[in-house]
């Protein structure tokens, strides 16, 4: 009976050894992305920093470059995505009905969203938390806004978030709300609000691109929430959830081991197991997704690791100037960190 047991397990190990080894069945996600030739990404409207087009209808920011890696690792180009913009009442309902493959629109990750609209979140993109911009020189604290009127935008968590934080310190604040973030923006740089609450990494960007004198406007130092934001993915095909997730990873992982968009060919000679991992120099990873070895570099190609993103669209180098802090990696004392790529 003992020789039998062992016999059978090892058996069993033999086929899960097996089993892991194998390539991955391409989702009907992938397989419709392929057909296309095209990621159709859900983006916000207009967020400088985080996806806005210019004059000529060519996007930019932190959440569009992910889409551009993510088409690069599948469609070996970086330009094959078709941007869908999207307020916040729409963006889930385009995901949930496949008008977009991901959703890529700074959106914060919470319970009621994970667990109940049938949708996934691939990771967190970018930490952030909400915030409050005042005209400079009339408060210092958010908790100085008793009775204020603070414009918010709908179907956020920005606007539960404050009526929490007004309940909690008793503050009676007022809410303006409006359904576009363009007329939430409009009404409190014309007077219509004592106070605009949405996101710090949004403020920061409304202030440097809407306010005529950015200088007159200050975002307070509070934070009343932890918004950790990123993209999102339908339930129900693991195979493209995967992938979006280690896209996502593997910008991030990157950075940590100096792999950027310039030395990405250079890189691929290294000695170090793991950068051979990743670039497909010495182990094929891309298999497991269902992609060819190269996934990884060609998406650095395309857009760079995470530092790089985050610093060409949003960093202090950039009109938004905000400092890498909570976003920088773990090695450095922030929060990013990503599972290994191995």
């Amino acid at each position: 009976m003992k020789l039998k047991s062992l016999k059978f397990t090892a058996l069993a190990l033999g086929a899960l050894t097996a089993l892991a080894s194998l390539p991955a069945h391409a989702g009907k996600t992938l397989d419709a992305i392929k057909q296309r030739g095209q990621v159709v990404c859900g983006v916000n409207t207009g967020l400088a920093g985080f996806s806005q087009a210019d004059s000529n209808g060519n996007w930019t920011g932190l959440d569009v470059d992910y889409c551009r890696a993510l088409a690069a690792a599948i469609l070996s180009d970086a330009t094959k995505v078709k941007w869908v913009p999207l307020n916040a009442q729409q963006r889930f309902t385009a995901l949930q009905s496949g008008e977009v493959d991901v959703l890529s629109r700074n959106t914060t990750n919470t319970l009621n969203r994970d667990a109940s609209l049938g949708l996934h979140f691939v990771g967190v993109s970018y930490y952030d938390g909400q915030g409050f911009m005042v005209p400079k020189g009339k408060v210092t604290s958010a908790k100085q806004l008793k009775g204020a009127t603070v414009c918010v935008q709908s179907g956020t968590t920005t606007e539960k978030n404050l009526t929490d934080f007004s309940r909690a310190n008793n503050l009676n604040i007022k809410p303006v709300v409006f359904e576009k973030v363009e007329a939430a923006t409009n009404a409190y740089f014309s007077g219509r609000c004592q106070a605009y609450t949405t996101d710090a990494s949004g403020l920061a960007s409304v202030r440097a691109k809407e306010a005529k004198d950015p200088a007159a406007h200050v975002v307070l130092p509070d934070l009343i929430s932890k918004e950790p934001l990123g993209p999102m993915v339908r339930r129900g095909d693991d195979e493209f959830f995967a992938i979006a997730k280690w896209v996502l990873n593997g910008l991030i992982e990157a950075e940590e081991y100096g792999i950027t968009q310039a030395n990405v060919d250079q890189m691929k000679s290294s000695t170090d197991p793991q950068i051979g991992r990743m670039l497909g120099n010495t182990e094929d990873l891309g298999k497991h997704l269902g992609l060819d070895k190269e996934w990884l570099a060609r998406s650095l190609k395309a857009v760079g690791n995470y530092g790089e993103i985050f610093e060409r669209n949003v960093g202090p180098k950039t009109s938004i100037n905000l400092p890498r802090g909570r976003n920088n990696l773990w090695t450095n004392g922030g929060l990013m960190y990503a599972a290994p790529l191995r």
